[in-house]
């Protein structure tokens, strides 16, 4: 009768404590796996962000870039202006879009600013709906279609020209985009990494690249002014 107690005893310790011991051990398997996904994560975003430095630093502008149908430049910068300028005065596009210009500037400033003569900027039209990359994109699109230009050159900054090219060719379906990247400061060979603020920018506009990746998945179609980005139902 004894044996039978202290057997029937441990079968309820087993079935009581068994069960019990496994959970911290669940516990740390689950996050020792939480830890390696953040590691990974962390591991993946870092090297990302190496290529991405790397990538944009090694972008020199073109010495003589073929010609093309039109020209766009993003404002953020007169070096910007200057070098798109520059190119519709050397006959590499037949017009030239200034895209998101403040919308009280006026077409009289912009020529004083840029130094440009009156014949010049008689080729250069000005959007001023757009107010960032997504904006510059979508008025680009209306204003390439508008016009059925088939070959485009696309003026900004180095840094700025990989999120530019990817909102640019979602939309532009039936146009070619050629890059200008302009530099205002010589990054390669890793100078970079010694040089903070060059640091922050690049840094700032990977984590903008990345979200313009995520926004891949929002649909687009084309409408009578152009081609815009589909709204949530919920809106």
């Amino acid at each position: 009768m004894g044996q039978n107690a202290l057997a029937a005893s441990g079968t309820v310790s087993a079935t009581k404590f068994h069960p019990a011991g496994l959970k911290p051990r669940r516990r740390l398997i689950f996050l020792r796996r939480i830890l390696f996904i953040l590691v990974a994560a962390a591991f993946i975003f870092t090297g990302g962000f190496a290529l991405f430095a790397t990538h944009v630093s090694g972008l020199s502008t073109p010495a003589n870039p073929a010609k093309a149908d039109a020209i766009i430049v993003l404002t953020g910068g007169q070096a910007r202006l200057d070098a798109a300028l520059g190119l519709l005065k050397a006959g590499k596009g037949e017009r030239l879009l200034i895209s998101g210009v403040h919308p009280s500037a006026t077409r009289r400033q912009l020529q004083l600013a840029t130094g440009s003569d009156k014949s010049l900027f008689n080729r250069v039209d000005i959007d001023r709906a757009a107010l960032d990359t997504i904006g510059n994109a979508e008025e680009s699109a209306k204003w390439v279609e508008s016009h059925a230009y088939g070959r485009v050159i696309l003026v900004t900054n180095n840094y700025h020209m990989p999120r530019s090219m990817l909102e640019m060719g979602r939309l532009l379906r039936n146009a070619s985009l050629e890059p200008y990247p302009v530099v205002n400061s010589k990054l390669d060979d890793g100078r970079w990494l010694t040089k903070p603020e060059a640091f922050r920018v690049l840094f700032t506009e990977y984590n903008k690249y990345l979200l313009a990746l995520a926004r891949g998945i929002v649909p687009v179609k084309p409408s009578a002014d152009g081609v815009v980005v589909v709204q949530a139902a919920a809106e």
